[in-house]
């Protein structure tokens, strides 16, 4: 390259600690980046902008992808990658959105506080509602352009905070986020597992290798019971996970504990999973199990979590059907604004230290592979 040209270039070029003010006010640490809550320096707008730096030196195939999703989704209930930073001198790549306040992870953790404090807060019905009906939204639009998410989880569900958008569901980290129109290999030779464990729907933990976008709909219904509750309807503890195997025990057990062990009729193809033969040997003693336990009668009378959290993957509810669902005709119907434009009772993100130790991000590593991450945009 012409030497004066790529001087000038360099000097064009808009560098982040020049247009965004920044140092001190990081919000969330993931195993993708850092996240700060950003302001302009020069004023020309108020508003609160989230600067996702890249981990590492240079670019990811993961962060290739994700980039290039996002600079073609545009929906109000998807993440608006606003603007790309390279930064030359020290090969960091700088992702620019718009700032979220809020995430499901902090509000389920608020209302499950206040239940451990004996003050139970439990989530309104309609807010409930609202969330469901826009992060379906959010998914319909990504599935209806062949766009996978393959890690739905509260941590990556944001909500908008006081402004112009306030209470808008934002579905947010589209590093897993894969095409699925046209792929030269099955999805499972290209990534192995997906989703995070509590989330998995019960086909990919049966080793399924052509699966399809009903696994974003179980996360939903994953997801939409938390949010009955304040507790993971799937939660599972587990110290050493081998995610190289899709087979987990411990995790089909706790699913069949919640939903009951599947009958031939109810889930035919089950026979042709890569793992049955191991589900056969595993679960041989265990003849028979209550279709709805005593202690989930509750959650499950929603007709609308029956749907989403279907065993056989062909018969789970699709996006489109979910929203035209009668659930979301009744009172109280769902809201653009989530919060209903009531007083909003969460606290505002907490800046992290920057001399954090180091294992505390490692627990956040952890924290991804097995449940939730304590992360912004987990991150994005």
């Amino acid at each position: 390259m012409d030497y004066d040209f790529k001087t000038k270039l360099a000097a064009e070029r808009e560098r982040v600690e020049d247009l965004f003010e920044y140092e001190g006010c990081k919000v969330g640490r993931g195993t993708y980046g850092h996240v700060y809550k950003a302001k302009r320096k020069d004023g020309k707008d108020e508003k609160e902008y989230a600067l996702k730096q890249i981990e590492g030196t240079g670019i990811s195939m993961s962060a290739c992808r994700e980039i290039a999703l996002l600079r073609e989704l545009k929906h109000p209930n998807v993440i608006a990658l606003q603007k790309v930073f390279l930064s030359h001198s020290d090969r960091k790549v700088w992702l620019l959105f718009d700032y979220a306040e809020h995430d499901l992870w902090h509000i389920i953790k608020f209302h499950r506080a206040s239940k451990a404090n004996k003050k139970p807060m439990q989530l309104p019905r309609g807010m409930v509602k609202s969330l469901l009906y826009q992060i379906l939204d959010g998914i319909h639009y990504l599935h209806a352009n062949w766009v996978l998410h393959r890690d739905l989880k509260p941590a990556n569900i944001l909500v908008m905070g006081e402004g112009p958008e306030r209470g808008r569901v934002k579905i947010a980290d589209m590093g897993f986020a894969r095409l699925f129109n046209s792929p030269l290999k099955p999805l499972a030779d290209l990534d192995p597992v997906v989703v995070t464990f509590w989330y998995r729907a019960p086909e990919l933990l049966l080793g399924a290798r052509h699966y399809t976008k009903a696994i974003d709909i179980w996360a939903i219904g994953c997801i939409f019971a938390e949010l009955l509750t304040s507790e993971p309807i799937f939660h599972c503890r587990q110290e050493d996970i081998k995610t190289s195997n899709p087979f987990h025990h411990d995790q089909l057990d706790r699913i069949f504990s919640v939903m009951g062990f599947p009958a031939d009729k109810d889930w035919e193809d089950i026979r042709k999973m890569p793992e049955y033969p191991t589900l056969q040997k595993d679960f041989r003693r265990t003849t028979s199990f209550s279709i709805l336990p005593e202690n989930n009668t509750v959650i499950l009378l929603c007709l609308q979590l029956q749907k989403l959290l279907t065993m056989d993957p062909t018969k789970r509810i699709t996006s489109e059907q979910a929203l035209q669902d009668p659930y979301f005709l009744e009172e109280p119907l769902p809201t653009t604004d989530v919060f209903a434009g009531c007083q909003i009772p969460y606290p505002k993100r907490e800046f992290l230290n920057e001399d954090e130790p180091e294992e505390k991000t490692e627990k956040v590593k952890k924290n991804k592979s097995t449940g939730h991450s304590t992360s912004f945009i987990s991150l994005l």
